[in-house]
């Protein structure tokens, strides 16, 4: 009981802080847009579908940071054929992780949280294992407890371990301990991958042929 509790405490404090960040950080905001338009003359923000709370689909909103169209630079197993897919301003943005601000609003909708799993794409669900699938317990996050241990370097099966262990384990004052590593982990840069490396860190079961495990 005391567990559910503080994930319900969580996740109203959680829209309380998105709501004051996103006031406070208007400035920056404004700032970030600006300079993403006068780079290249793109969209501002970049959205995708990902997997929230118990399998749930819905849209992240993330600051532009790669070229227009920079998915056409792909091949068939999802490695990178163009170099210097980052713009200008989205190789500054990546590096401080300010891409991912744009989330406030889907922690105010209550679509993710500030700490937890971080969401991945619709297709990685078919490939989960049912132990793998219990990530899927929590609202995803911004950040989390794979996000300080390794970030983007880690292994899909490395990063889902800790996801598993942290819902496990859920308090506040974990949450609390994530949060302040955090701070630590973006300004020392660790971990930051600039493009993809899937091929590099994907070591997920490869999905059945069956229909019958797709999210819905």
């Amino acid at each position: 009981m005391q567990h559910h509790n503080q994930i319900a405490i969580k996740y109203i404090l959680d829209r309380v802080f998105a709501l004051f960040l996103i006031l406070i950080l208007s400035p920056l905001w404004l700032a970030i847009m600006l300079a993403i338009k006068l780079d290249d003359g793109g969209p501002v923000f970049f959205t995708q579908d990902r997997l929230g709370k118990d399998g749930s689909i819905f849209k992240i909103y993330k600051f532009r940071t790669m070229i227009v169209n920079a998915d056409q630079f792909l091949d068939e197993q999802g490695r990178v054929t163009k170099k210097n897919r980052i713009t200008r301003v989205g190789k500054f943005l990546r590096a401080l992780s300010l891409d991912e601000l744009p989330q406030l609003i889907n922690i105010f909708k209550g679509e993710m949280s500030v700490i937890g799993p971080r969401p991945v794409l619709p297709t990685h669900y078919p490939r989960y294992t049912d132990y793998q699938k219990q990530r899927l317990l929590m609202k995803p996050g911004v950040t989390g407890l794979a996000q300080i241990n390794g970030r983007n370097t880690l292994k899909w099966s490395q990063r889902i371990e800790y996801d598993v262990w942290y819902i496990e384990h859920y308090s506040l004052w974990l949450d609390m301990k994530i949060l302040l590593k955090t701070i630590k982990v973006v300004l020392l840069r660790e971990g930051i991958v600039m493009d993809r490396n899937p091929h590099e860190v994907d070591d997920l079961a490869q999905p059945p042929n069956d229909e019958t495990n797709r999210v819905s």
